[in-house]
């Protein structure tokens, strides 16, 4: 029988969507402000260079580290319980763990060590938040309507990059611009507020969660009773065998390692860029560390927000959508080589715009492919061994990435990545399982015997 979502579902969806993009602000500031403590608290001095490197790819760890191998059992769990509620729950945590982060900050005795359990906790919340709404909204909107929300989460993220570094440089430097001495004070700078108001960001969304429903898919193999045989391990591998089954999706999957590869260190290399690299440009032009890197974050956001809403409004390719991956993945590859070779600001500026357009008209394309083929039962388990797949390089790369820029030049780093990245999906355009993704009677005849 088809899924028939609810008549005010997309309704539902964008007022979940317009709290989750708030939440996701938050988040990029909270993000940027931590950069910032880094660099410029922690680790200011320019002979730190390897030590704030590899501070940046510690923490940077203990955010990927439980979210991508957590994300089996976090899809899994959110295919057998209701996903609002593991929504609510996740949210609340979340703002508790803000909250923990707010006072320590304030009690100034927050040290790496502590931002890394903190961290480890919030990417596990995280998993679990992420496996549920990410199968959540296809159960909201309409089929035809996918390309569109997909296009409208995709800019959230891009909003952020606009958003969150502008507020978070302003919260910042507010206490330096009020009347009196606060340079003695917890509150010397304005990063602890920034924390605060995440914590608030989570605490919204979790209350407007508890005033709407979200349906969760009424399983197939639940029992009479109520009650689901199957393991929750054997839930986890039956999203791998949907996978493995199909050749094509898996080539799609292995364009987004490669992705993945070469993009997970740009949240270390960039910062390095910013402080070393392009020191002598945007020092002549009268700039700050925060400033230069609040204005890399909010053009790539503008980029972002020009491709979400090129997507949102087209409704994305009907036809042959692997292309709509496939020819941004490639420029966004090529971009990323000039990112890294370019020694002045307002160059990287431009290329790192351009780029950040790129990924919500591919991640947009690609998640309409998936949601189409995968039954909205196994979309939790389904997405969930996808993202580890594609992401389970990431704390490889971004160990290394971490490791190569603090000890060389981070701009060859960067460089050298989106060279490989660009090749590879080249050599792609030529590949014919890749480019019958969309071929329904393909993947059926491919599908294999479960081991």
């Amino acid at each position: 029988m088809t899924y028939v979502p609810p008549n005010r579902g997309f309704r539902t969806f964008i007022v979940i969507w317009a709290a989750q993009s708030l939440s996701v602000i938050g988040s990029g500031m909270t993000g940027f402000a931590l950069n910032v403590y880094l660099a410029q608290v922690l680790y200011p001095a320019p002979e730190q260079k390897a030590e704030l490197a590899l501070a940046f790819t510690v923490l940077n760890l203990a955010f990927t580290i439980p979210f991508v191998f957590g994300g089996p059992l976090a899809g899994a769990w959110a295919d057998r319980h209701d996903r609002k509620q593991i929504m609510i729950v996740t949210n609340a945590a979340n703002c508790l763990l803000a909250l923990l982060t707010f006072l320590l900050m304030l009690s100034s005795i927050l040290h790496v060590w502590m931002l890394v359990c903190i961290g480890v906790l919030a990417a596990a919340a995280g998993a679990f938040h992420y496996a549920a709404f990410d199968a959540s909204y296809v159960m909201l909107v309409p089929d035809h309507l996918l390309p569109r929300a997909n296009g409208m989460m995709q800019t959230t993220w891009s909003i952020s990059g606009i958003i969150s570094p502008a507020l978070a440089a302003l919260i910042i430097a507010l206490p330096s611009l009020l009347p009196g001495d606060t340079r003695a004070s917890a509150l010397s700078n304005g990063t602890p507020l920034i924390i605060a108001v995440d914590a608030l960001t989570f605490l919204l969304c979790a209350v407007v969660l508890l005033l709407f429903h979200v349906p969760s898919p009424i399983r197939s193999d639940r029992s009479t009773s109520g009650r689901i045989e199957q393991s929750v391990w054997a839930d986890m591998c039956e999203g791998a065998h949907f996978i493995w089954q199909r050749p094509a999706l898996l080539w799609l999957l292995a364009a987004f390692a490669v992705a993945n590869m070469a993009g997970a260190p740009t949240g270390i290399i960039v910062p390095l860029l910013v402080k070393f690299n392009l020191a002598a440009d945007w020092t002549a032009r009268g700039y700050t560390f925060e400033t230069a890197l609040a204005l890399l974050s909010i053009v790539g956001g503008v980029g972002g927000v020009a491709g979400g809403l090129l997507v949102s409004t087209w409704g994305g390719l009907k036809r042959k959508r692997i292309y709509g991956v496939l020819i941004p993945m490639l420029l966004a590859g090529i971009l990323q080589v000039m990112y890294g070779l370019s020694p002045f600001l307002v160059l990287s500026a431009a290329v790192a715009s351009l780029g950040a357009a790129m990924h919500p008209i591919l991640n947009a394309h690609s998640q309409s492919i998936w949601q189409s083929y995968t039954p909205r039962e196994l979309q939790g388990r389904v997405f969930s061994i996808r993202r580890l797949i594609a992401w389970i390089i990431l704390p490889i790369s971004t160990a290394a990435g971490g490791a190569l820029g603090g000890t060389t030049d981070p701009g060859y780093v960067l460089a050298g990545l989106g060279l490989i990245w660009a090749v590879f999906i080249a050599a792609q355009l030529f590949n014919p399982y890749l480019l019958g993704v969309e071929n329904r009677s393909a993947l059926a005849a491919d599908e294999r015997p479960v081991q």
